[in-house]
């Protein structure tokens, strides 16, 4: 037997650096719960980071990275490339105001 995975919409960003103003709301929510920690002082290769704490442990962000959060509120971080091959964005207005869902391929 074959199985093909359900299509599941999930909202993402792409970190680009700490305090751009172009974070949503979910993300800055998980900030102040603690869920991501930005890291302002240690720099990796010159760059900022984050510490997203999942249910499998601690995983880091790196710029240009995707800020994933799921059908279920989970927040993880996917490399560039990883997202490509596996998201497409939709459009997702909700009251006139436009936002990016991407659903899984």
């Amino acid at each position: 037997m074959k199985f093909r995975k359900k299509p599941v919409v999930v909202d993402a960003f792409q970190f680009v650096g700490h305090d751009t103003g172009l974070e949503p709301d979910w993300f800055v929510e998980a900030v102040n719960e603690g869920t991501i920690v930005r890291n302002r002082t240690e720099k990796i290769d010159g760059s900022d980071w984050l510490e997203i704490k999942t249910l499998e442990g601690s995983m880091v962000a790196n710029r240009r990275n995707w800020i994933i959060r799921g059908i279920k509120g989970e927040i993880y971080p996917c490399k560039p490339d990883i997202f490509e091959q596996s998201y497409e964005a939709i459009d997702d207005s909700e009251g006139g105001r436009m936002s990016l869902g991407f659903v899984l391929r």
